[in-house]
């Protein structure tokens, strides 16, 4: 017996936190996810081009353009009585002024 063997105790066995079976059916289940740009594709994950303390600020920030752009819409859209005179609406569907 040599002196390094009887200065260490043996070691313990390590048991796995999970069976076999369950790390093979996890294996499985990861190897058919989808690929991410597949998912960034169907707006499940978000492109992660920005820095992730920037992603909030651009979220917020791409969300208010889009908010100007939709009032700026609004405000340039034909008023009823004008599709009335294009023949676009009848006067009874025209809302009340």
């Amino acid at each position: 017996m040599s002196t390094n063997e009887s200065t260490q105790p043996p070691r313990p066995q390590r048991k796995p936190s999970i069976d076999p079976q369950t790390a093979d059916r996890l294996e499985r289940y990861l190897n058919q996810r989808p690929d991410k740009h597949d998912l960034i594709d169907r707006n499940i994950l978000k492109e992660d081009n920005v820095a992730p303390s920037l992603q909030a600020a651009k979220e917020k920030l791409q969300r208010s353009q889009l908010e100007d752009k939709l009032e700026h819409a609004l405000q340039q859209r034909p008023k009823p009585e004008e599709l009335v005179k294009g023949g676009i609406l009848l006067d009874n569907e025209a809302p009340p002024s």
